[in-house]
């Protein structure tokens, strides 16, 4: 029986887009049929320098981005095309916490799985879009941040259930809310509908995210506000940006206190020159 631990690896490794959904697919069903093995003798992980990737879209550096308005088709399908980039790369971080951390219990493998299973669909329906306005995925440019972090944080399954789900995921609920309403008001209502379908689905998986990294503090008698705050520092300054979705938050499995803990730390905004 194939287990959960090289279902992971194949998925990350596979470097055609249509052929990581495919896998990906396949597997979450396997696992949901009890057809993948969560083996408690599996060997160490592997080091993962980078999953698969196609030859297309270039990664370059996140300022090397152009901005584009959403009032052209060009920039509507450049912004379907960078929430895709995202939504692929969701997956290989799912997996990720599957191939990664094999020191936490059966329902932390079945989170994961469920959401690189989302995350699939997520990509299927953007890339529909996309190509609805005549465009593919890797007509644009995009940028590597979201496996930067997941690589800074490969030693320590604590830093990234805090800083990938709690993060980098939760900063889609407090911008995607703005998104729709701008495509509400151009009258682009298919796209509409995927992303309040994305943001619904973001929800479970950023509280994923706080119920396992509340899990490790557990484990290690951590206090978890705190030990937020902490990470934040060292690791996500540059994510740290109002406004924040509260009410998405606190359904994700934020406290309030830690809401309000977010407020104090953004940075102000920058002065501006009369």
């Amino acid at each position: 029986m194939t287990s959960v631990y090289q279902a992971a690896r194949q998925c990350l490794a596979a470097t055609d887009p249509a052929e990581k959904v495919a896998l990906t697919q396949h597997y979450a069903a396997a696992f949901a049929r009890g057809q993948l093995a969560v083996p408690a003798d599996a060997p160490p992980p592997e080091p993962i320098r980078m999953p698969g990737r196609p030859d297309r879209p270039h990664l370059v550096h996140p300022r090397a981005l152009p901005k584009r308005g959403l009032g052209s088709v060009e920039g509507r399908a450049a912004f379907i095309h960078a929430i895709a980039h995202i939504e692929l790369n969701a997956i290989d971080l799912a997996w990720d916490a599957v191939y990664r951390f094999r020191d936490a219990p059966a329902p932390y493998q079945a989170d994961w799985i469920s959401c690189a299973h989302d995350e699939s669909r997520h990509f299927v329906l953007l890339r529909t879009r996309l190509q609805a306005l005549g465009y593919h995925y890797g007509d644009f440019n995009a940028h590597n941040g979201l496996w930067d972090m997941c690589q800074r944080t490969a030693h320590d399954g604590l830093a990234r259930m805090a800083l990938v789900p709690r993060v980098l995921e939760a900063r889609g609920l407090d911008v995607t809310p703005a998104m729709i309403d701008r495509l509400t008001a151009l009258g682009d209502v298919q796209t509409v509908e995927v992303l309040e379908l994305i943001l619904r689905e973001e929800v479970a998986h950023v509280a994923a995210g706080s119920r396992w990294y509340r899990w490790y503090c557990a484990r290690a008698g951590i206090e978890p506000r705190s030990r937020f705050l902490q990470l934040l520092g060292e690791y996500a300054g540059p994510y740290l940006r109002g406004p924040f979705n509260a009410e998405a938050r606190l359904r994700a499995g934020f406290e309030q206190e830690e809401l309000d803990a977010l407020a104090e730390l953004e940075p102000p905004p920058r002065s501006q020159t009369v």
